[in-house]
Parts: structure tokens; C-alpha cells; sequence
């Protein structure tokens, strides 16, 4: 039998709710409010107050406190929509029971394999039950099992009114996915003292580091003529923005980079001989670092300008979030409980920085420290996606030990 997350997880999945980087609405895509007035309507059905969404698609409610302990307000975020890198429609959830080590066909006309061949931690659930995709699409596990998990530990907390716990916020919000999920988030109105995003990957995964990242774009102008007589006179804009590339360190690339190794990531480029733009983001988890790389991809700039001509490269850079770890040390008791959580049902803590951003960098520079907790997912964004269900069941286990140590 589906368990109680499994089943909200699987039923969530299949709300097509994929963000567009390209909107300027908030949230991005109308289709993102299918799910959050789902939730609105689960959230009253299981017994939350103060439950709403607003007109920017942030879904927010309480569970009230049923002890006159002074226990800090807790709060648990996720995000509603997935990645615009990839079709959210027509999810179909397959399951494997008692995976047994092998090649996993996800869909056979197609030919996509998930194989431990490319993916050698899928030999670390051998035994277990596995949810992916059906080849086609994401799954949507990043985060609609974060979203199911927090639900499932609020309805279990209801249900089980011998359990002290003081207040509780959850939001579920848009478009994390293209960087916007805190954008609009009211802080105020959560009112929680410090709060968890449940949005991290494997089991066990507890983060409270993050990248410090920035955005360049970049329009390189050149001069188009007729190439039979184009000498010392054609500026071909896409050779000078291959130039620019190539000046950027090549062991300094995502494919290239670990751990605590930042990056510049060439995201986009579009051109022709006349104009061409391209798009980079620049991530480190050191300041210094991060604040190097924006003035060497400055310098770069300066430096074709001054060899092709004033305004021939135009450098747009802006900051998009911070290392979290700066507001997170002051109560690193929130780390430390969430280990402990973690370590009482028997899961071990992975503590390790994110290579990437989450809304709880944004949140907690915003007054909110959060830190991230795992939801088991695997292969975000892409047609590889899988989560075992034990993990989980475990996450539900470890939202709950967090409130119940709070309490005491």
C-alpha cells in the first residue's frame, strides 16, 4: 500500500507547474496556481488556520502551537514549481520495487536507461522502491516531495495531539526554479523565528552554505560587411565572444569544479557577425573568490574594449544571492538540531555546501535563517529523476524529531 507521502507526492507530480525565466509576472506561469490552490484546499481539509494564497501564488498556513511552552515558531518552506529546463507536462511516475542493482529501462522507444553505469549511487538502494520518471519528462521531485513531506508532517502532527510543539509556519512558493522564489515573500507575515527549506537532494543531505552568485551578460558588437570584402574591415561579434570565453580560465567551469570550487558557466549565447550576446553566471562560495572572479570577468571586458574599440563589449553583472553561512553561524543551533533529528531516526547527516542557490540564501538574508534539509531526490531537472520512497518517509520522520526537540 502507497504510503500517505508517496501518494501526495505522485499526485502532486502530475500538476504541470514549470516556471518561465522569461516572464515578468510573479508567479511566472498562471498554471503554477493548479497546485498551490490544491494545497490551499488540503492544507484547510487537514486541520491548518490562517491558510491563503495570496495574488503572487504564495501559499502560507499555521499550525498553532498546543503547549504554553515557550518553544520558537518553526517554519518549513518548499517551492511549487520545477525547472524550466525541461517538460513538466504529462508527468508519469513509474516505480521500481525492490531494485535490484540493474539497468532501469525508463522508456524503451526512446532508449533511456537509468544506469548505474552513468548514475553509480543507484547501487546504493538495491532493495528498495524507486519512483522515476518515464523517460520523457522531469519527475518534479525538486520539489513537490519536499512540498509532500512538510504537508504529511503537518497532517501527522494534528493527528497525534500528544506530540508538544509550538507554533508552525509552512509556505509553499513559486519559482524557485528561475530565481525568484524570495522575491516577494513576506516575511513579516510567516513570522516564524528561523525556518528549514525542504529542497536539498540524497538522503541525509543537510546544507547551510551556499554559493555567493552574480549574472553577466554580455552583447559583443561587431560590423557586418560582405565577406568577399571584408578585409580590415569585418568585426565578426562571435569570434570576439569566443575570444572573450577563451580568456576565462578553463579549470574554472562547472564541468571542471567540486565541493567548495566556484565557477563561470557560459549559460547561453545567440549571434551572429553583427551583434552577439551571451550569458554567464559566476559562482563561489568564498567571498573574496566570488568578488575576483566578477573583477576578472570586468577586466576581461575592459581589455577587448581597449583592443577593438570603446563599447564593443558591453558588461551587464549583477549579484543574484549570498553565501548563507554568514547568517546561519549566529544560531547554528538550528544545524545542530537538525543533525540530531536526523542522527535519532536513523539517518545520517551529510552536511556539505550547496553548489547552487536556494531560497533559504535569499530568506535568510532577509531575517529568516534556513537552512536545507534533503527531500531524497536524485538527477533534478532532467529525465533521469528518481527518489527512493524511504527517504521520504525518512524526511516526514525528520521534520517531525525536529519539532518534537524543540519542544523539549
Amino acid at each position: 500500500m502507497m504510503s500517505k507521502v508517496v501518494e501526495r507526492f505522485i499526485s502532486y507530480a502530475k500538476i504541470d507547474t514549470k516556471s518561465d525565466p522569461n516572464s515578468n509576472t510573479c508567479p511566472s506561469t498562471e498554471k503554477q496556481f493548479n497546485l498551490a490552490n490544491v494545497l490551499v484546499k488540503e492544507l484547510k481539509e487537514i486541520g491548518l488556520e490562517d491558510v491563503s494564497v495570496d495574488d503572487n501564488g504564495y501559499v502560507m498556513a499555521t499550525l498553532p502551537a498546543n503547549t504554553n511552552k515557550d518553544i520558537p515558531t518553526i517554519g518549513f518552506i518548499a517551492h511549487m514549481d520545477t525547472s524550466p529546463d525541461m517538460s513538466g507536462k504529462n508527468v508519469n511516475p513509474k516505480f521500481v520495487e525492490d531494485y535490484d542493482g540493474e539497468d532501469i529501462i525508463l522508456n524503451e522507444s526512446d532508449n533511456v536507461i537509468l544506469s548505474p553505469k552513468d548514475f553509480p549511487e543507484l547501487k546504493n538502494y538495491i532493495g528498495t522502491t524507486l519512483i522515476t520518471t518515464d523517460g520523457t519528462t522531469l519527475l518534479g521531485a525538486d520539489d513537490k516531495a519536499g512540498i509532500a513531506e512538510i504537508v504529511t508532517a503537518m497532517e501527522y502532527l494534528i493527528n497525534h495531539p500528544e506530540i508538544e510543539h509550538g507554533t508552525i509556519k509552512v509556505c509553499f512558493t513559486p519559482d524557485e526554479e528561475i530565481g525568484r522564489g524570495a522575491d516577494l515573500f513576506d516575511v513579516e507575515k510567516f513570522n516564524a523565528d528561523f525556518a528549514y527549506t525542504v529542497d536539498g537532494g540524497p538522503i541525509g543531505e543537510l546544507e547551510y552554505e551556499n554559493f555567493n552568485a552574480a549574472s553577466a551578460k554580455i552583447t559583443v558588437n561587431g560590423r557586418n560587411v560582405h565577406p568577399g570584402s571584408a578585409k580590415d574591415k569585418m568585426v565578426n561579434s562571435m569570434e570576439l565572444a569566443m575570444e572573450l570565453n577563451s580568456m576565462l580560465p578553463e579549470n574554472q567551469k562547472p564541468q571542471y569544479t567540486e565541493k567548495y570550487e566556484g565557477f563561470f558557466h557560459l549559460i547561453n549565447i545567440n549571434g551572429s557577425v553583427e551583434q552577439t550576446t551571451v550569458q554567464y553566471i559566476i559562482r563561489d562560495h568564498n567571498k573574496e573568490k566570488f568578488e575576483t572572479k566578477k573583477e576578472l570577468m570586468k577586466n576581461t571586458v575592459d581589455f577587448l574594449n581597449k583592443k577593438y574599440g570603446d563599447n564593443t563589449v558591453v558588461l551587464e553583472m549583477k549579484d543574484q544571492y549570498y553565501n548563507m553561512k554568514e547568517k546561519i553561524e549566529p544560531v547554528m543551533h538550528i544545524v545542530e538540531t537538525a543533525k540530531k533529528a536526523m542522527e535519532e531516526v536513523g539517518v545520517t547527516p551529510d552536511v556539505k555546501p550547496i553548489r547552487g542557490g536556494t531560497d533559504g540564501a535569499r530568506l535568510s538574508y532577509m531575517g529568516l535563517p534556513c537552512p536545507n534539509l534533503f527531500t531524497g531526490g536524485h538527477n533534478f531537472h532532467g529525465k533521469y529523476e528518481y527518489i527512493p520512497t524511504f527517504a521520504m518517509e525518512k524526511a516526514v520522520e525528520v521534520i517531525l524529531k525536529i519539532v518534537e526537540l524543540y519542544a523539549k
